[in-house]
């Protein structure tokens, strides 16, 4: 089968024994058992549930996912080496043809097929009557989960709650709203039925499913309700909020207790090996957590420094805008240095200004203009803001700039491995207090303000609790928006959030230099793959985007 010529392809024993929590099987199916035999076994069964968690790797972690969702904001941009920039930019190349969105609408559903294939096979296969309906739940949970990136990235395209088996020549047409009556249905099973706890992280549990039933119900502004889940997550369930935003992204704090839901990445890389082409040509490629190379500055260039494993491998994939840098005031807020690296030490003698010696300051970067003097002056490197952003800052170097280090994983054997084992955050318990917050703010403004300050106190140096706290008047959604992108930013929900409170023009408009001439209303959604529509025969009723006809 060419690539190209295909629409939606039945997930069958390749990616339906590619487990999350074992190892791969081989492609060459030796044994000659059918789908339908081995997922009428015990192991088939549990295999087919557990791969409906493996897509999650090739969206979190991963550079086009992230891209998807933290570049063309307000509060990051392209590096130096950003392979996919029409993502980050909006310009003309952003169009049916990006292969990075072609791969993630291949991939998404391909894992709302073989969701589908478990919700419809779990019935009669040999699980106990109490499993059958707990892994059920895990499979409508997430299928809800694959639901909302469909239908947040491309609007009100195909909908399909059966397994296919076979090409489809023909894709609907179904509305974004019947796109989240089915999430709201498979969250409201998940939440009955999911036990509230497990022994096996990131696999899918009671909270997690109200955690992300409160961010679905945000989305949707039925806020009351949102604002009842993310309670009931806060109060009646075992999570806390970190004392130190920075113990968040100790290496060795990864299953720590804000965190509600993530996709669980192990040391062992075998076990994070990925498929790399559901639609029939089989290859494997590394998995595992790369975020820890993107966010990274080519420190490694300067004098006095070389590439080491606690510095990081340096992609310059994605730089922070100075908006991003802007919304931090860092004589109170520790998430600014926990956020990002500031200095690098001498680790290069070798290369290293005339009496500069190892552990002396190396680099300095700094959001804030340094006089010339100064840096004349400095035997160090000084990265200011004068160096990396012009007067109206735009951009104007993309390999020397403020590195976001929150992700980086000093636990890799080897500096140059690209494959790390820290897991991906997908709902944390700093949400649901700023998903009340945002919820309540203009009904009950004073409890709002509470649950919002919870936050920012945990976020303070020590001493600066009471200056971190707002009134209640301060409150608004641009506040909201300002709190989320310090909280949480690069953890793959700006876009999201951008585009759930209709901020995203213009925001980026006026924080983002590199795309504000170039976004358009029609960017809140993206563009549906051309393949796909070449591939449908019913191509008067399925057709591209508004904005994207090539």
């Amino acid at each position: 089968m060419k690539k190209g010529t295909y629409l939606f392809i039945a997930i069958l024993v390749i990616l339906g024994t590619f487990s999350s929590c074992e190892d791969f099987l081989e492609e060459d199916n030796k044994s000659g058992l059918t789908a339908d035999a081995y997922y009428g076994t015990l192991e088939g069964i549990e295999a087919l549930v557990n791969s409906c968690y493996t897509p999650m790797r090739f969206w979190y972690g991963k550079e086009d996912g992230i891209a998807l969702t933290e570049t063309g904001t307000d509060i990051f941009t392209r590096g130096n080496g950003m392979e996919n920039p029409p993502v980050a930019l909006y310009n003309a190349e952003l169009n049916g043809a990006n292969q990075p969105i072609e791969f993630h609408w291949t991939r998404l559903y391909s894992a709302l097929n073989t969701c589908n294939a478990a919700i419809g096979r779990i019935p009669e296969s040999p699980l106990s009557e109490e499993l059958k309906v707990v892994r059920e739940a895990e499979a409508r949970f997430l299928r809800a989960f694959y639901l909302w990136h469909i239908v947040e990235t491309w609007g009100g395209v195909h909908l399909s709650l059966e397994e296919v088996e076979n090409i489809q020549e023909t894709a609907n047409r179904t509305s974004e709203e019947d796109f989240y009556n089915q999430i709201f249905t498979d969250l409201e099973f998940a939440i009955n039925n999911l036990p509230e706890t497990s022994s096996q992280s990131g696999r899918a549990i009671k909270p997690a499913a109200e955690g992300f039933m409160a961010r679905m119900l945000l989305t949707r502004g039925q806020y009351q309700e949102a604002a009842s889940y993310a309670k009931n997550v806060i109060e009646n369930y075992n999570f806390q909020l970190e004392d130190n935003y920075a113990d968040l992204w100790d290496i060795n704090n990864v299953q720590n207790s804000e965190v509600v839901f993530n996709v669980n990445f192990t040391a062992n890389l075998v076990f994070n090996e990925e498929l790399d082409s559901p639609e029939g040509d089989i290859t494997i490629r590394g998995g595992g957590n790369q975020a820890h190379l993107f966010f990274l500055m080519t420190y490694d260039q300067l004098p006095g420094m070389m590439r080491t494993i606690d510095y990081g491998r340096p992609f310059a994939r994605f730089m922070p805008t100075a908006h991003l840098l802007d919304l931090f005031d860092e004589s109170i807020d520790a998430r600014y240095d926990a956020t990002f690296q500031t200095v690098w030490y001498c680790n290069n003698e070798a290369n290293a200004p005339e009496g500069m010696q190892i552990g002396d300051t190396a680099i300095y970067a700094t959001k804030y203009v340094v006089p010339q003097s100064v840096k004349d002056e400095s035997l160090y490197t000084i990265i200011d803001r004068s160096r990396t952003y012009g007067d109206n800052d735009q951009p104007i170097v993309r390999d020397r700039f403020m590195s976001l280090k929150k992700f980086l994983d000093p636990s890799r054997e080897t500096i140059s491995q690209q494959q790390g084992k820290r897991d991906a955050f997908v709902i944390r318990l700093a949400e649901m207090y700023l998903i009340v917050a945002e919820a309540e703010m203009e009904t009950n403004p004073a409890e709002a303000v509470e649950y919002f300050n919870e936050v920012r106190r945990r976020a303070a140096i020590d001493g600066s609790e009471t200056a971190m706290e707002i009134t209640a008047d301060q409150l608004d959604i641009d506040m909201i928006l300002d709190e989320r992108a310090r909280e949480f930013a690069g953890e793959q929900l700006r876009w999201f959030d951008l585009k759930r409170t209709g901020q995203l023009v213009e925001r980026v408009q006026q924080w983002n230099p590199d795309a504000a001439s170039n976004i358009q209303p029609y960017h809140r959604l993206r563009p549906i793959p051309q393949s796909q529509l070449d591939a449908v025969t019913n191509k008067d009723e399925f057709t591209q985007n508004e904005g994207y006809n090539m």
